[in-house]
């Protein structure tokens, strides 16, 4: 299989950066996407020239390390997909392909493909946690939770903050990553106490970032590799004005 790549090349944040064109055959089309890029440095490097840097960890899908716009599209052409589960087999021999980094201002370029999320840690460190007491874990069945708040709960826990919604926006708004992590805490007993001032720190943390505001287009929805519904901005919309109101801090 022959591919050929117009990959974003960047030193650094400063670097005005640019497209460099690759060319490679005798790709195996049931490599993974990241492969390829493996496979790209290798040959770079015994050219003697710099490999392409690019985020990835896990390469299962879990992690939400793997970072690239790829045809215009975050993680890709597929749905519920990412880049690290992609495969050659779903573009065409021959094909070019280009590959950027995420593009949002709250998202500085590292190098190349990689891309400062810093800013999701930020966010999180705001508010989504909840107090507990330390010691012998509680028995499950002390705290009955409904199972359709257990069932939306855990849809809106699976985001793996890879920040994909912030890329398909196009005022790079996180709304979907943080309406997934208050809605989550917030339709469980256990995330009560704090429920007002977290979702209060949390949102005035996204504005410090400079995260955009939501475009109501539901390209975030679009573009998540877990399907998180928009749902969960409705709630967090919710869940702000209420705390608005209430004047709890």
């Amino acid at each position: 299989m022959r591919l050929t790549l117009k990959v974003w090349r960047q030193k650094n944040s400063q670097d005005k950066g640019r497209f460099e064109v690759y060319h490679l055959n005798d790709l195996d089309e049931h490599a993974s996407f990241l492969e390829m890029f493996d496979v790209l440095n290798e040959q770079l490097i015994r050219e003697g020239k710099d490999p392409v840097a690019f985020d990835h960890d896990c390469r299962e899908g879990i992690c939400g390390m793997c970072s690239m716009v790829i045809n215009g599209r975050p993680h890709g052409p597929l749905t519920h997909n990412t880049t690290c589960q992609l495969h050659l087999r779903h573009f065409r021999d021959g094909e070019t392909i280009t590959v950027e980094p995420w593009r949002a201002s709250a998202f500085p370029v590292i190098k190349d493909l990689v891309v400062d999320r810093s800013a999701f840690d930020r966010i999180i460190a705001a508010g989504g946690f909840i107090s507990v007491n330390t010691g012998q874990a509680v028995e499950a069945n002390s705290i009955l939770v409904p199972k359709e708040n257990a069932d939306q709960a855990m849809n809106a826990a699976v985001c793996i903050g890879c920040g994909a919604c912030v890329a398909a926006c196009k005022n790079a708004s996180a709304m979907l990553f943080v309406a997934a992590k208050v809605s989550h805490l917030s339709l469980l007993p256990q995330g009560e106490p704090e429920r007002y001032r977290r979702v209060k720190n949390m949102v005035a943390q996204m504005d410090k970032e400079g995260f955009g505001a939501c475009t109501n287009t539901n390209a975030c929805e679009a573009a998540c590799p877990k399907g998180i519904s928009v749902t969960h901005i409705a709630r967090l919309n919710r869940e702000y004005l209420k705390a608005t109101f209430l004047q709890e801090e």
